[in-house]
Protein backbone atom coordinates (compact mmCIF):
# COMPACT_ATOMS: atom_id res chain seq x y z
CA UNK A 1 0.00 0.00 0.00
CA UNK A 2 1.40 3.34 -0.99
CA UNK A 3 -0.39 6.66 -1.10
CA UNK A 4 0.17 10.39 -1.01
CA UNK A 5 -2.31 12.66 0.71
CA UNK A 6 -4.35 15.13 -1.30
CA UNK A 7 -7.74 16.75 -1.46
CA UNK A 8 -9.93 17.46 1.55
CA UNK A 9 -10.35 15.61 4.82
CA UNK A 10 -12.37 12.44 4.33
CA UNK A 11 -15.59 11.79 6.23
CA UNK A 12 -15.59 8.13 5.16
CA UNK A 13 -12.86 7.01 7.55
CA UNK A 14 -13.71 3.54 8.86
CA UNK A 15 -11.24 3.48 11.71
CA UNK A 16 -11.74 4.51 15.35
CA UNK A 17 -13.86 7.67 15.37
CA UNK A 18 -14.19 10.05 18.33
CA UNK A 19 -17.54 10.98 19.80
CA UNK A 20 -19.46 13.95 18.43
CA UNK A 21 -18.42 15.92 21.51
CA UNK A 22 -14.72 15.26 20.90
CA UNK A 23 -15.10 16.11 17.20
CA UNK A 24 -16.71 19.42 18.17
CA UNK A 25 -13.89 20.19 20.61
CA UNK A 26 -11.33 19.52 17.88
CA UNK A 27 -13.07 21.81 15.39
CA UNK A 28 -13.44 24.54 18.02
CA UNK A 29 -9.75 24.29 18.95
CA UNK A 30 -8.67 24.72 15.32
CA UNK A 31 -11.03 27.65 14.83
CA UNK A 32 -9.89 29.48 17.96
CA UNK A 33 -6.17 28.94 17.25
CA UNK A 34 -6.44 29.68 13.52
CA UNK A 35 -5.25 26.27 12.31
CA UNK A 36 -6.65 24.39 9.31
CA UNK A 37 -6.67 20.78 8.14
CA UNK A 38 -4.72 19.99 4.99
CA UNK A 39 -4.71 16.70 3.11
CA UNK A 40 -6.96 13.67 3.32
CA UNK A 41 -7.39 11.03 5.97
CA UNK A 42 -6.99 7.59 4.34
CA UNK A 43 -10.52 6.16 4.64
CA UNK A 44 -9.56 2.52 4.13
CA UNK A 45 -7.25 2.24 7.14
CA UNK A 46 -8.70 1.03 10.41
CA UNK A 47 -5.35 0.58 12.18
CA UNK A 48 -1.93 2.19 11.77
CA UNK A 49 1.12 3.61 13.54
CA UNK A 50 0.92 7.39 13.42
CA UNK A 51 4.08 9.48 13.72
CA UNK A 52 4.20 13.26 13.99
CA UNK A 53 7.21 15.42 13.23
CA UNK A 54 8.97 17.61 13.81
CA UNK A 55 8.27 17.72 17.55
CA UNK A 56 9.75 20.97 18.87
CA UNK A 57 7.25 22.35 21.41
CA UNK A 58 4.62 21.31 23.95
CA UNK A 59 2.01 22.95 21.69
CA UNK A 60 2.41 20.05 19.23
CA UNK A 61 0.19 17.75 21.28
CA UNK A 62 -2.95 19.94 21.52
CA UNK A 63 -2.70 20.92 17.84
CA UNK A 64 -2.25 17.32 16.73
CA UNK A 65 -5.09 16.07 18.96
CA UNK A 66 -7.35 18.89 17.80
CA UNK A 67 -6.55 18.13 14.18
CA UNK A 68 -7.11 14.39 14.52
CA UNK A 69 -10.41 14.87 16.36
CA UNK A 70 -11.62 17.37 13.74
CA UNK A 71 -10.67 14.84 11.02
CA UNK A 72 -12.89 12.32 12.82
CA UNK A 73 -10.02 10.12 13.97
CA UNK A 74 -9.55 9.15 17.60
CA UNK A 75 -5.80 9.09 18.11
CA UNK A 76 -4.50 6.76 20.81
CA UNK A 77 -1.13 6.93 22.53
CA UNK A 78 0.81 4.83 25.01
CA UNK A 79 1.59 5.68 28.61
CA UNK A 80 2.94 3.77 31.60
CA UNK A 81 0.31 2.16 33.81
CA UNK A 82 1.00 4.36 36.83
CA UNK A 83 -0.12 7.47 34.93
CA UNK A 84 -3.62 6.07 34.59
CA UNK A 85 -3.92 5.08 38.25
CA UNK A 86 -3.19 8.60 39.46
CA UNK A 87 -5.83 11.33 39.74
CA UNK A 88 -6.82 12.31 36.23
CA UNK A 89 -6.25 8.86 34.80
CA UNK A 90 -9.80 8.75 33.47
CA UNK A 91 -9.21 12.00 31.57
CA UNK A 92 -6.04 10.58 30.00
CA UNK A 93 -7.98 7.57 28.75
CA UNK A 94 -10.72 9.86 27.46
CA UNK A 95 -8.04 11.69 25.45
CA UNK A 96 -6.88 8.43 23.86
CA UNK A 97 -4.28 7.21 26.34
CA UNK A 98 -3.69 3.46 26.61
CA UNK A 99 -1.79 2.08 29.63
CA UNK A 100 1.00 -0.41 28.98
CA UNK A 101 3.07 -2.58 31.28
CA UNK A 102 6.65 -1.73 30.35
CA UNK A 103 7.94 -4.67 32.38
CA UNK A 104 5.93 -7.19 30.33
CA UNK A 105 8.07 -10.07 28.98
CA UNK A 106 7.30 -9.22 25.35
CA UNK A 107 8.25 -5.57 25.85
CA UNK A 108 6.71 -2.32 24.74
CA UNK A 109 6.98 -3.06 21.01
CA UNK A 110 5.26 -6.42 21.41
CA UNK A 111 2.54 -4.97 23.63
CA UNK A 112 1.83 -2.13 21.19
CA UNK A 113 1.74 -4.53 18.23
CA UNK A 114 -0.68 -6.77 20.10
CA UNK A 115 -2.95 -3.79 20.78
CA UNK A 116 -2.97 -2.88 17.10
CA UNK A 117 -3.80 -6.41 15.99
CA UNK A 118 -6.52 -7.06 18.54
CA UNK A 119 -8.24 -3.67 18.94
CA UNK A 120 -11.95 -3.91 18.21
CA UNK A 121 -13.04 -1.27 15.71
CA UNK A 122 -9.45 -0.49 14.74
CA UNK A 123 -6.72 1.60 16.31
CA UNK A 124 -4.52 4.50 15.24
CA UNK A 125 -1.57 4.53 17.60
CA UNK A 126 0.53 7.68 17.91
CA UNK A 127 4.22 6.97 18.58
CA UNK A 128 6.56 10.01 18.89
CA UNK A 129 9.70 9.15 16.89
CA UNK A 130 11.98 11.80 18.38
CA UNK A 131 10.91 11.08 21.96
CA UNK A 132 11.50 14.69 23.00
CA UNK A 133 10.70 18.24 21.91
CA UNK A 134 14.42 19.09 22.01
CA UNK A 135 17.10 18.27 19.44
CA UNK A 136 18.36 14.70 19.08
CA UNK A 137 20.71 13.34 16.46
CA UNK A 138 18.42 10.38 15.78
CA UNK A 139 14.87 9.07 16.04
CA UNK A 140 13.81 6.18 18.25
CA UNK A 141 13.04 3.09 16.19
CA UNK A 142 10.04 1.87 18.21
CA UNK A 143 7.46 3.18 15.76
CA UNK A 144 9.07 1.24 12.91
CA UNK A 145 9.34 -2.06 14.77
CA UNK A 146 5.74 -1.77 16.02
CA UNK A 147 4.44 -1.25 12.49
CA UNK A 148 6.51 -4.16 11.16
CA UNK A 149 5.43 -6.57 13.91
CA UNK A 150 1.75 -5.57 13.71
CA UNK A 151 1.84 -5.48 9.89
CA UNK A 152 0.18 -2.06 9.71
CA UNK A 153 0.99 1.10 7.72
CA UNK A 154 3.00 4.07 8.96
CA UNK A 155 1.27 7.45 8.65
CA UNK A 156 3.36 10.63 8.52
CA UNK A 157 1.48 13.36 10.38
CA UNK A 158 2.76 16.91 10.52
CA UNK A 159 2.27 20.41 11.90
CA UNK A 160 3.28 23.39 9.74
CA UNK A 161 3.54 26.36 12.09
CA UNK A 162 4.30 28.89 9.37
CA UNK A 163 1.04 28.21 7.53
CA UNK A 164 -0.87 26.80 10.53
CA UNK A 165 -1.74 23.54 8.80
CA UNK A 166 -2.16 20.08 10.29
CA UNK A 167 -2.55 16.86 8.32
CA UNK A 168 -1.03 13.70 6.88
CA UNK A 169 1.87 13.86 4.40
CA UNK A 170 2.07 10.21 3.34
CA UNK A 171 1.28 6.64 4.43
CA UNK A 172 2.80 3.33 3.42
CA UNK A 173 3.42 -0.26 4.46
CA UNK A 174 6.98 -0.61 5.85
CA UNK A 175 9.00 -2.98 3.67
CA UNK A 176 11.73 -4.07 6.08
CA UNK A 177 14.29 -2.13 4.05
CA UNK A 178 14.97 0.38 6.80
CA UNK A 179 17.05 2.77 4.69
CA UNK A 180 14.55 2.88 1.84
CA UNK A 181 11.62 3.39 4.18
CA UNK A 182 13.43 6.10 6.16
CA UNK A 183 14.42 7.82 2.90
CA UNK A 184 10.72 8.00 2.07
CA UNK A 185 9.97 9.52 5.46
CA UNK A 186 12.82 12.01 5.08
CA UNK A 187 11.49 13.14 1.69
CA UNK A 188 8.01 13.61 3.13
CA UNK A 189 9.19 15.80 6.02
CA UNK A 190 11.93 17.72 4.16
CA UNK A 191 9.84 20.89 3.59
CA UNK A 192 8.25 20.87 7.06
CA UNK A 193 9.64 22.97 9.90
CA UNK A 194 8.45 22.95 13.49
CA UNK A 195 7.80 25.94 15.69
CA UNK A 196 11.44 26.00 16.81
CA UNK A 197 13.78 24.94 14.00
CA UNK A 198 16.75 24.48 16.31
CA UNK A 199 14.87 21.72 18.14
CA UNK A 200 14.20 19.65 15.01
CA UNK A 201 15.71 16.19 15.49
CA UNK A 202 17.63 14.41 12.74
CA UNK A 203 15.41 11.95 10.87
CA UNK A 204 17.62 8.89 11.15
CA UNK A 205 17.38 5.79 13.29
CA UNK A 206 20.31 5.08 15.60
CA UNK A 207 20.80 1.59 14.09
CA UNK A 208 20.29 2.76 10.52
CA UNK A 209 23.38 2.42 8.26
CA UNK A 210 25.02 5.80 7.81
CA UNK A 211 25.47 7.08 4.23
Amino acid sequence: MSHASSGIPSSRHRGPAPSKVIQAIGRLWLKVTGWQIEGQVPPELDRAVFIAAPHTTNWDLPHMLGGSWAMQVKMSWLGKESLFKAPGGFALKWMGGKPVDRSAPHGLVGEAARMLREAEGGLWLAVPPSGTRGFRDHWKSGFYHIAMEAKVPILCGYLDYERKRVGVLDWFEPTGDVTADMDRIRRAYAPIEGKFGENKSTIRLRDEPKP
